[in-house]
């Protein structure tokens, strides 16, 4: 075993030396005519091997990492308090539940809920009352025995009575309470139970102020990234952005910051920013962490620019290779401005115009450089 892998090796090497070989071969060496030096010609065979990319004036566009969080859609968002106090018999939804609108949350066994059937029956009362003293009303002006004022009196009571009716009514459905002295909680949108705080036989107080559910949908988020006081100055609505979370590191969300919050945190000491992305598939969560790179510009001066493939870094300095024909490919030395994001910005060297090579570039490089 232990002689074999020197054996890999040797053959490795080998194959390697090899391909350079049949480069260097396509790459033919012709004889100048007017001196009798050799001139460097690219192969028909190569040339369809590399990309050639021209230069162009672009402003330089920077990088700033932030750390952010992943947030509920506010707009899509809904907290769920309780109408009554009293035992929690049942419990449906789960956290991180899919529900849909109108599906039953909980139910909430309640003494207060009497209080609300007498509340419809005083109701009903009153509309029956109202009813048969227009009744009345309404015959007394035909005799001439009311005034117009008093059967107007009597018209304005029923209109009353009806509200009030209707209103209790629109109560009892929107809360889900039943003749049976239950509380039925119901989902009133459709999304994910992101929070629940309650259980099973939990006694719950009437004048508890915390939210027992908190459901969201998802089909789009917010993500909030923390901007320190160095930064600000370079942040601003519509600025895009790439976003990469711990859950998902070969994966990149792409969105524009849709808006600042111009205050600062007291606790932070950092600014907000929000950026809104589409969520179709669900994979972003409230309370993801992950990582914000907004991409900006400094000034709108430009400078020639190339794709960072198409350096070359040999014995410290930066090297680019400019094709101009198949017997005319030079090695210009560069000058870096800046690189980002697979782009790279030209100090000098470079014109806007002129053409490098962008791949398999460091062959020609070794051959015409020995």
């Amino acid at each position: 075993m232990s002689s074999f892998i020197p054996k890999l090796r040797a053959i490795g090497f080998m194959a390697m030396a090899i391909s350079m070989l049949a480069f260097l071969n396509n790459c033919k060496q012709r004889p100048a005519s007017h001196t009798g030096a050799t001139e460097f010609v690219l192969s028909d065979t190569m040339v369809n091997k590399i990309e050639v990319t021209e230069v162009t004036m672009e402003p330089v566009v920077r990088e700033l990492r932030l750390g952010a969080k992943v947030t509920a859609n506010e707009d899509k968002l809904v907290d769920i308090y309780p109408l009554v106090g009293g035992n929690v018999s049942a419990v449906n939804a789960e956290l991180g539940q899919y529900v849909h609108k109108g599906d039953v949350l909980a139910v909430i066994e309640s003494g207060e809920i009497a209080d609300y059937e007498r509340q419809l029956i005083d109701a009903q009362s009153d509309e029956s009352v109202s009813e048969k003293n227009l009744s009345i009303a309404e015959g007394l002006y035909n005799g001439k025995l009311a005034s117009e004022k008093e059967l107007l009196a009597a018209k304005k009571e029923l209109e009353k009575a009806k509200a009030e009716l209707k209103r209790i009514q629109e109560v009892f459905k929107i809360y889900g309470i039943t003749s049976a002295a239950e509380y039925v909680i119901k989902a009133p949108i459709t999304g994910f139970v992101i929070e629940r705080n309650i259980a099973r036989d939990m006694q719950l107080r009437s004048d508890k102020s915390d939210n027992v559910f908190t459901i969201a949908q998802l089909t789009d988020v917010y993500v909030s990234a923390n901007v320190y006081e160095t930064d600000i100055s370079k942040i601003h609505e519509g600025l895009s952005a790439t976003i990469k979370v711990i859950a998902y590191p070969n994966r990149i969300f792409e969105g524009k910051i849709d808006r600042v919050f111009n205050v600062l945190d007291p606790t932070t000491k950092t600014m907000k920013a929000r950026i809104k992305l589409a969520n179709p598939d669900f994979a972003l969560k409230p309370d993801m962490n992950g990582t914000v790179v907004i991409h900006y510009t400094e000034d709108e001066h430009k400078h020639p620019t190339i794709p960072t493939a198409a350096v070359i870094f040999d014995k410290s300095r930066n090297f680019v290779m400019v094709y101009k024909a198949q017997n005319n490919i030079e090695t210009r030395l560069v000058e870096i401005l800046h690189q980002t994001n697979g782009t790279t910005y030209i100090a000098s060297g470079l014109q806007a115009g002129e053409k490098v090579i962008s791949k398999n570039q460091l062959f020609i490089y070794d051959a015409l450089n020995d």
